[in-house]
């Protein structure tokens, strides 16, 4: 029996839906297949637990710019606002020892609430306002840091993160993990889910329905600041010192890894879950390419490359139908 023509397109988007939900499982299984095909040698204890190190920040980053695209916005700002929390953590970690790392994710937290109300408020396009934010932290990091690295002479208080688990995995990605785990209870257990999504897919609908879109962009603006503070403190342990341009290269590879994961840009759909994995890919991406004989050079076309075909499998066609 034939499909009704009014059915098929709804049978295509729910096609197209599944796909995009494995998509990121799909395409870890085969980076990894293929990079063990050129080196044999890469599927070792070494090379995974190398791998899950570096991705951990770049995990953290991801789950917390996710919650921003899932409204419908961007947050340009989580590179440049993590650099300048490892340049605050490295220059508080003498006097306040301990105190210093919840008061740089407090910090860091309080800089994206100020962009999410920014937004809110002045409605200016998240776009605008992490764009110009990441241009002032970015030169208030270099002011603070003097245009140098500042080093950690004691970082007992953050170095468990730097730590292994039963000697293969690291604490860093044990604790991203459970980060994401946290957000995704979190969303479940409570109405925040729906708040979410339902400012992503309508906002104009989302606000008639009595959902308080303003005070859920500010909030997930203000997550997404705390996890690169968050992200910032895995950044020093691992480097035992702070750098206003410590985190920069992370940007692309934190967008690449949402769009990845299968989060469409244009908000709505998507999880934190999904952006896990797509740091993943990132992240073997990076590792990888130096294997297949990739110069680093060409690693930030790749990403373009990638951001570009990811959005174009992810993007809602209905709220973009008349673009031209």
């Amino acid at each position: 029996m034939s499909t009704p023509a009014a059915t098929r397109p709804a049978t295509v988007s729910l096609r197209a839906g599944r796909f995009t939900g494995f998509m990121p499982l799909i395409a870890l299984v085969t980076l990894m297949a293929a990079l063990t095909a050129v080196d044999p040698d890469f599927l070792t204890q070494r090379s995974l637990t190398a791998a899950l190190r570096t991705a951990a920040p770049l995990i953290v980053l991801a789950a917390g710019a996710t919650l921003v695209v899932l409204c419908g916005g961007i947050d340009l700002s989580i590179a440049a606002l993590a650099s300048l929390s490892t340049v605050l953590l490295a220059l508080w970690l003498p006097d306040l020892g301990g105190p210093a790392t919840p008061a740089v994710i407090l910090i860091a937290a309080a800089i994206g609430a100020v962009q999410g109300a920014a937004h809110v408020l002045l409605r200016i396009p998240s776009f605008i306002v992490t764009l110009g934010g990441m241009s002032i932290l970015s030169a208030i990091a270099l002011v603070v840091s003097g245009a140098g690295t500042v080093r950690v002479v004691d970082d007992s208080t953050v170095s468990w993160l730097d730590l292994y688990i039963g000697g293969f995995l690291p604490t860093s990605a044990a604790v991203a993990i459970l980060l994401v785990a946290l957000i995704a209870l979190v969303l479940k257990v409570t109405p925040l889910q729906s708040w979410v999504s339902a400012t992503g897919y309508t906002e104009s609908a989302a606000r008639l329905a009595g959902t308080p879109v303003d005070l859920v962009k500010i909030g997930v603006f203000c997550l997404s600041g705390a996890c690169a503070g968050f992200a910032a403190v895995m950044l020093v342990s691992r480097q035992f010192s702070g750098g206003p341009t410590m985190a920069d290269n992370l940007l692309l590879p934190a967008v690449a890894a949402i769009v990845v994961g299968g989060t469409a840009i244009t908000g709505g759909h998507g999880s934190v879950w999904r952006s896990l994995a797509g740091a993943l890919v990132v992240t073997l991406l990076r590792v990888g390419l130096p294997i297949v004989g990739v110069p680093s050079a060409y690693e930030q076309i790749l990403y373009g490359a990638i951001i570009v075909v990811a959005v174009a499998l992810t993007l809602d066609g209905s709220k973009v139908s008349t673009i031209k």
